[in-house]
């Protein structure tokens, strides 16, 4: 797994006017966190950000704040503006090499599937996975070939053998799957019974006649 170097600074100043101030200048608010150390309000460049968020790839960060030891780390979660979908916050977790970590890694596809040839659809429903490993052996992305997938053939959990690396999301999920498209629905012709049924007037009840009152 490839490692990217990345500069934060110390956050001082944690009110909202200052977050939003400093979200205005390219900046993104987060925190580092470890079993060994009190969580640090940190603060880095989106520009840098974005490398770690928008790939297919997972890394492992060497993380330095201010002028401190570089930290190893993982970005363990990135928060999201609904509207904008600007990144607003991020967690930086601190790992050991020697123990254990969970983490989410993406799933990427390759080849063509044969199912697809023969008209199908390829639907690939989870695109991350939960894996527990040590540091040094996440992979950056777990590659399936759908090559050999024909309509109705999926890709499950249970199907994923990795060396070093135990899969932690329900062995029965689908990952990938290869389906038929939706038949769209024709037209149907209304028989002569439905038209004249449609065309014959409401009756509405009548009240009682001035005849009959009398």
């Amino acid at each position: 797994m490839s490692e990217v170097n990345i500069k934060a600074a110390k956050r001082t100043i944690s009110t909202k006017s200052s977050v939003n101030q400093s979200r205005k200048s390219g900046f993104v608010p987060g925190i580092y966190y470890s079993k060994e150390e009190e969580p640090i309000p940190i603060t880095l460049a989106e520009m840098s950000l974005k490398s770690l968020v928008y790939t297919t790839e997972t890394h492992l960060v060497n993380l330095q704040i201010d002028d401190t030891d570089v930290k190893k780390s993982i970005l363990k979660n990135v928060q999201f503006d609904p509207v904008s979908d600007k990144i607003v916050h991020f967690d930086f977790q601190g790992i050991s090499l020697d123990q254990l970590i969970e983490i989410e890694v993406p799933v990427t596809l390759e080849g063509q599937s044969k199912g697809v040839k023969d008209g199908g659809l390829v639907q690939h429903t989870l695109h991350k996975l939960h894996v527990s490993c040590l540091p040094t052996d996440i992979p950056e992305h777990i590659t399936l070939n759908i090559s050999n997938l024909g309509i109705g053939d999926s890709i499950h959990v249970k199907d994923i053998v990795l060396d070093k690396v135990k899969v932690l999301n329900n062995p029965d999920v689908i990952i990938v799957s290869i389906v038929m498209p939706r038949a769209v629905a024709e037209p149907t012709t209304p028989t002569e019974g439905e038209v004249a049924e449609k065309m014959e007037p409401e009756v509405i009840g009548k009240g009682k006649s001035t005849d009959d009152e009398e």
